[in-house]
């Protein structure tokens, strides 16, 4: 009789558990004493004026704003708008302001949660804070709820045998299933960056009907990006946000919004009145390869491998004519003993199989100068052969860019694929030879790059272009 008692006791406790998590809804979306403070809280300021760069997803957006705002206008013909909306694509691009934005356009209530706050070791509970949430939600609707990070909980079911994640899942797509179009206005917006990984019954019709990719920034949109973020900061005439939207290729919304704060945090230190070039060239290098190390004591043998090694990521990368070199320093930063600046000369949106080559090559660079030098190489490439392994790994298993064929292979057919892995060893070690080859060929440039960066532990574009001309290299390096 004793293990009945002791059964009935945790069972309690599990109840009492659960329970208070229900009454009392001491959750992530917990309910403020006043129901009108709530919707006063929650009523995001934020429109889609304060969104830069996502015209075209803002334009998408903007009939579901009218469906919330004259939702009769709809009823009347019998029209009903998605219940759910997946916004995907890299971190940093916007997903979060732009749900915000949408909230705030229609003025409704806003329930942002993250889908990881839903993940307990208690079977249940995130199940319960999932009821409790729509429930919120349905009582102050108009609303928006907003889960950051969904794949966390949407993630397909017994892909890693969660009941309790598999539970709170279920609870999801119920009360999406649950919703009466006639009386609430709900929406719901998931944020993920890893689509594939979302159970197919939530990404079916009548639960996230539409999924809105949301990418890195373009030129244009990356210079309105900007705008946005340098509108209440005074700049210098010089500054020109073009040029520098045309310098922050590859970066996200959130870089950028970083960028400008660092530049005017420089510009208090430096006891200035505006932002100028000097700050914003500063801030991009240290969002990029961070903090200046001023005093790191590195031995004069490590600093002309270090000059070695930078000189011959750019060298590369001038004669292949990838990027244009913004800079190179051997200034140590964050955990790199120095780094090069490229600039991409336009922003493309396809690569073909040989920019993607000579991007490995451009990567490879730095250790082949190395070896070519010193005989010798060091673990400073480490990063440098991560990147290349994986853009020939994409190469091969998902552009069909190799010699195995014009095929896709899943990632669980990777895994321990020796013909995958002789074909990337293949194409890693074609491209180092013809990278040594180039530097051989080009050794004398590549002296004079480091003999100029030991001078002035920094170098500008112009001055390796310069130097590159009057030792009347060759233009190409295969």
């Amino acid at each position: 009789m004793a293990w009945v008692l002791i059964l009935l006791v945790l069972f309690a406790v599990c109840f009492l558990y659960l329970k208070f998590y229900d009454d009392k809804e001491l959750s992530p979306v917990a309910v403020p004493a006043s129901k009108n403070k709530e919707k006063d809280q929650n009523r995001p300021p934020t429109t889609f004026k304060d969104v830069a760069g996502l015209d075209e997803v803002i334009e998408e957006l903007h009939d579901l704003v009218d469906y919330m705002n004259n939702t009769q206008k709809y009823k009347a013909l019998g029209a009903k708008f998605p219940k759910g909306i997946i916004f995907y694509g890299p971190p940093g691009t916007g997903k979060t302001l732009l749900a915000s934005a949408l909230a705030g356009e229609t003025k409704a209530v806003f329930y942002p949660v993250s889908g990881s706050e839903f993940v307990e070791k208690y079977v249940g509970v995130g199940a319960s804070r999932i009821r409790a949430l729509f429930q919120k939600a349905r009582k102050s609707a108009p609303s928006v709820i907003f889960i950051d990070e969904i794949d966390a909980v949407g993630s397909r079911r017994n892909i890693d045998n969660n009941s309790e994640k598999d539970q709170t899942l279920n609870q999801l797509l119920v009360e999406m299933d649950g919703f009466n179009s006639n009386e609430d206005t709900v929406i719901v917006i998931g944020a993920t960056n890893r689509l594939d990984l979302l159970d197919e019954a939530l990404l079916r019709p009548g639960r996230f009907d539409r999924q809105i990719y949301i990418g890195h920034p373009n030129l244009r949109a990356r210079e309105e990006i900007l705008r946005v973020h340098t509108k209440n900061k005074p700049l210098e005439p010089a500054v020109d946000l073009k040029k520098l939207a045309s310098r922050t290729y590859g970066m996200t919304g959130a870089h950028l919004a970083s960028i400008a704060n660092e530049a005017a945090i420089l510009a208090v230190r430096r006891n200035k009145m505006h932002i100028g070039n000097d700050e914003f060239d500063e801030a991009i290098e240290r969002v990029i390869a961070g903090i200046e190390k001023k005093n790191a004591d590195i031995i004069e043998k490590e600093k002309l491998m270090v000059a070695y090694h930078e000189a011959g990521h750019a060298l590369i990368s001038s004669l292949l004519e990838v990027n244009s070199v913004g800079k190179i320093s051997i200034k140590p930063r964050g955990q790199a003993l120095g780094y090069v600046l490229n600039l991409p000369n336009e922003d493309n949106f396809l690569q073909t199989k040989t920019q993607l080559l000579n991007r490995i090559k451009v990567l490879l660079g730095g250790r082949a100068a190395e070896e070519l030098i010193f005989g010798d190489v060091t673990s400073g490439a480490l990063n440098d052969l991560k990147e290349a392994t994986q853009i020939a790994l994409t190469m091969i298993t998902s552009y069909g860019m190799s010699d195995i064929g014009k095929r896709v292979y899943e990632i669980q057919d990777v895994n321990d694929n020796e013909t995958v892995n002789r074909e990337i060893n293949k194409i890693m070690d074609q491209c180092y030879d013809e990278t040594m080859e180039a530097l051989r060929i080009n050794k004398g440039p590549l002296e004079m790059i480091v003999k100029k960066l030991l001078e002035k532990d920094s170098l500008n574009g112009g001055e390796i272009e310069n130097i590159i001309k009057e030792h009347k290299v060759m233009v190409s390096a295969t």
